[in-house]
């Protein structure tokens, strides 16, 4: 495994990396041997991010199979970071370059499989396996929602909880609006800014953070343990992103059993579809989250629906696909 994902702190790259590594520890300890950021010889290289120094390692021998995980694409970038645009030019052709250097590739949603196409990639060498999180560390916890709530300096009152960097691309100015429309709510983002002053809108932003509406709350980047207390105290996990991949939070509020509400993004047809809330605007969110606070028995079908996501995405399944996927790497070059 390569990979620098945990270096920056309350970033999605770094959840599916440490989840996969927990992944195959837990359920295969005997079967595969996992090393991290050595150069030693190994029938598999699994490239998590792309760092330069990783990148000139693909020209060294006994790299066996390169595997890439594509975590994103320079459109799913933008709004992300405020690069001046000769650097964000040279990065995306570095990072698709990059891409380019691996024998197979791994999207974790389908539909990136047309996108990587469309940028000279084989459709052959892309392989489909989505996200998961552990069950272990995002769980239905056995305590009054009140309690949680107290312990975590929070209003016992309608609680909507959003997660994930502090930037424009997460909808967080929508997930601002709402709060001030609604403030008989309380509104929590938890997540900050994990690539600081480049974050795109990152001034306006910082501005609401050092005084937000009385209901919103900002605790900023917390521990695994204290993200799963967050989503068991509220009732609504929502997120206004306006592009994604296949975002950890989402499944984190799945394991939780947190009824989701999500904008209504054509990527997640693919992959999430039935077990959510979509929403188009901000007319419709305030119209849903609304209802939800009013309508208790829409709340329990949602948090039904999440129950069933987590089940379908369980580290159970996913495990298995995972073992498979690199079993078959290794026939692949045997057969070679």
């Amino acid at each position: 495994m390569f990979s620098s994902a945990t270096k920056v702190k309350g970033q999605g790259v770094g959840s599916a990396y440490l989840e996969l590594i927990n992944l195959l520890k837990k359920y295969y300890p005997n079967e595969l041997e996992v090393r991290i950021n050595e150069l030693t010889k190994a029938p598999i290289s699994h490239y998590h991010t792309v760092d330069f120094k990783f990148f000139l390692s693909t020209f060294l021998p006994y790299r066996g199979v390169k595997v890439g995980y594509v975590h994103f694409l320079p459109e799913t970038l933008e709004g992300s970071l405020k690069l001046p645009w000769i650097a964000q030019k040279v990065f995306y052709k570095y990072l698709i370059r990059f891409y380019k250097r691996m024998d197979c590739l791994v999207v974790v949603n389908p539909m990136f499989i047309s996108k990587l196409e469309e940028y000279g990639i084989n459709r052959n060498k892309i392989t489909y396996i989505p996200n998961f999180v552990s069950k272990d560390e995002f769980y239905v916890i056995d305590e009054d929602k009140s309690a949680i709530r107290q312990s975590l300096n929070l209003d016992d009152k309608f609680t909507i909880m959003g997660a994930g960097q502090v930037q424009e691309r997460k909808g967080v100015f929508d997930f601002i609006e709402l709060a001030k429309r609604n403030p008989q709510m309380q509104f929590v983002w938890v997540g900050g800014f994990s690539f600081g002053k480049l974050t795109d809108g990152y001034n306006e932003l910082k501005r609401v953070i050092d005084n937000p509406p009385q209901n919103l709350k900002f605790p900023g980047i917390v521990s695994r343990a204290e993200m799963n207390r967050y989503y068991n105290a509220s009732d609504v996990y929502f997120l206004p992103s306006y592009n994604e991949l296949f975002p950890m939070t989402v499944l984190e509020a799945f394991n939780t059993q947190t009824p989701v509400v999500l904008r209504d993004l054509e990527l997640y047809h693919s992959i999430i579809e039935g077990y959510f809330e979509p929403v188009k605007n901000k007319e419709d969110m305030q119209v849903v989250l609304q209802k939800l606070m009013n309508d208790n028995s829409k709340l329990k079908d949602l948090a039904k629906k999440s129950k069933q996501a987590a089940q379908y995405y369980s580290e159970e399944r996913l495990a298995k696909v995972w073992f498979d996927f690199y079993q078959s790497l290794l026939e692949d070059q045997n057969d070679i």
